[in-house]
């Protein structure tokens, strides 16, 4: 899927928390990660907002990243989510639904 099912300012603010996701299920290169989201319906990711992403969450220790030597080419970075980054998540998410669940209350009578 190359276009986002929701609009550019949305996935911005959720950018952080949908890679955290993905990297529950282990670790993942850049590549693999904007996969995944595509796939999740974040669209086609630039680097330009994916690589910064990845950065602020290893700068906080939400990810860790190790190079992965490949048999041709160049090596490629790895990221694999921390037990902080776990924390963040859980935490991260639950404040989001109960964003979520305040703007269902505004159209409430």
């Amino acid at each position: 899927m190359s276009e986002p099912q929701w609009p550019l300012p949305w996935i911005r603010a959720s950018l952080d928390l949908a890679v955290l996701g993905c990297l529950l299920e282990g670790p993942l290169h850049g590549y693999g990660i904007a996969q995944r989201l595509g796939a999740r319906g974040f669209g086609r990711l630039k680097g330009g907002s994916l690589y910064p992403a990845l950065s602020r969450l290893e700068d906080a220790g939400h990810v860790g990243a190790s190079w992965e030597q490949a048999d041709s080419g160049p090596g490629r970075k790895n990221y694999a989510i921390t037990d902080p980054g776990r924390e963040h998540l859980t935490e991260g998410l639950t404040r989001w639904k109960s964003l979520t669940r305040a703007l269902d209350r505004v159209q409430e009578n």
